[in-house]
């Protein structure tokens, strides 16, 4: 593919998104404006959000895995869950930073950059992954499928492997604009798409391979985001 084809189908990819969320902001804002109400006022209650906040103190119960330590964390001026937790049968240790949805307004924004500054690590051997959870409904018969960040962390001390997304029902992805889409879809049916943002971190040896550790990874993330669903 040469430079200038790369651009066209980058530049066109960009101008359909800008056109999506146009038409997206337009729908869900309109019928409030003629009733008097702006969407962005008023916005919709988000379910169970009592719940989510509540994770801060509690952590998650994930199949397969006991909790050793659980910790409400202020980070950068925000309240983390973070959760040691010990494979069952094993010796293998992770842990899980979630934060979730404070509010209704609130939204996911520079997560992904306030850990890197908790951790002040160097990010390596990056990629975009795929993961999959068997369905919460049996009248869905597709698998859920979500994507997140996975990535090699090392400090001067310690190397990890990361699995980073925001969580909302039955999906996921590390980007805001991916939760802004999904959230704008749902509020057309007066609902919301609440959110937790999910930091999974597995220490590995110094400067390793990360993608050895990719089957662990997947298997936690997929657990996770399976006890997520049903707090939603």
């Amino acid at each position: 593919m040469t430079s200038s084809n790369l651009f066209k189908k980058n530049y066109f990819s960009q101008v359909a998104v800008l056109l999506l969320l146009l038409s997206l902001l337009i729908v869900g804002t309109f019928p409030g404006y003629f009733q008097g109400k702006w969407q962005w006022q008023e916005p919709p209650p988000v379910s169970k959000l009592k719940e989510l906040k509540s994770l801060r103190q509690t952590g998650l119960t994930i199949r397969g895995w006991q909790t050793v330590e659980q910790q409400e964390k202020t980070i950068d001026k925000q309240k983390w869950s973070l959760q040691v937790v010990k494979k069952q049968g094993g010796k293998t240790q992770a842990i899980i930073m979630l934060l979730p949805q404070n509010g209704p307004r609130n939204q996911p924004q520079v997560e992904w950059t306030t850990i890197n500054g908790f951790w002040d690590w160097d990010i390596a051997q990056y990629r975009l992954a795929k993961l999959s959870v068997q369905p919460s409904s049996d009248l869905d018969e597709q698998k859920n499928q979500f994507q997140a960040r996975f990535f090699r962390g090392s400090t001067d001390r310690q190397t990890f492997a990361a699995l980073q997304w925001y969580a909302w029902q039955n999906g996921g992805h590390p980007s805001p604009l991916q939760w802004f889409i999904v959230d704008q879809k749902a509020q057309w049916q007066r609902q919301r798409a609440a959110w937790v943002a999910v930091s999974i971190i597995l220490p590995m040896e110094p400067l390793g391979q990360v993608e050895k550790y990719w089957h662990e990874m997947e298997t936690l993330g997929q657990q996770v985001q399976t006890a997520l669903n049903a707090t939603f």
